[in-house]
């Protein structure tokens, strides 16, 4: 951030007055501009015995596997912006059955939180941003191919959870880089 959003003066980035960590505030009407994580929101969708994928078309991870999701928007809550995010990059109906994996990324600020859903019906077909949407059963999951280290875990979570008959939330958080 270069300039302030209030009043067009340039910003500096340093700790305000009672606060414990960099940033930018305004040098001439003193504005403090938080910046948080984006939430990054999304679906398993399930039909039998497999879950829906699809293959990027934008970057990053550009060709490969990944489970619909995307930023969620504001005014939305993060069911429904699963939900949009499925329907936009899968041309998916899902009904949402339950929150099931919640990763924090701290290193780049994102948060995602992926949702086991209900496939409404197989009529579904890549949006935009896929090159291709397929179901796969576990032993066709392209595991060396999967876009973000997120939905390994996810997934790997997933099947564990599906042979013991349960699907409790899993949280948990990945560091790309190593913490002091």
């Amino acid at each position: 951030m270069k300039f302030c959003s209030q009043c067009s003066a340039p910003v500096s980035l340093r700790i305000p007055d009672g606060d414990n960590r960099p940033r930018h505030v305004c040098d001439a009407c003193g504005t403090v501009h938080y910046e948080n994580p984006r939430m990054v929101v999304g679906c398993l969708p399930e039909w039998e015995d497999r879950l829906m994928l699809c293959r990027r078309a934008i970057e990053p991870r550009h060709g490969l596997w990944t489970l619909p999701a995307g930023f969620m928007e504001n005014g939305e809550t993060t069911a429904e912006g699963a939900v949009r995010e499925t329907l936009e990059e899968a041309g998916a109906r899902v009904e949402v059955l339950d929150l099931y994996s919640m990763i924090s990324l701290p290193d780049i600020n994102q948060v995602y939180l992926l949702f086991r859903a209900r496939l409404l019906d197989l009529d579904f077909s890549p949006g935009e941003e896929s090159l291709e949407v397929a179901l796969f059963r576990e032993d066709q999951i392209p595991w060396q191919e999967l876009a973000f280290r997120t939905v390994e875990m996810t997934l790997r979570e997933y099947y564990r959870d599906r042979r013991l008959g349960r699907f409790p939330l899993h949280t948990g958080h990945i560091f790309h880089r190593p913490r002091a």
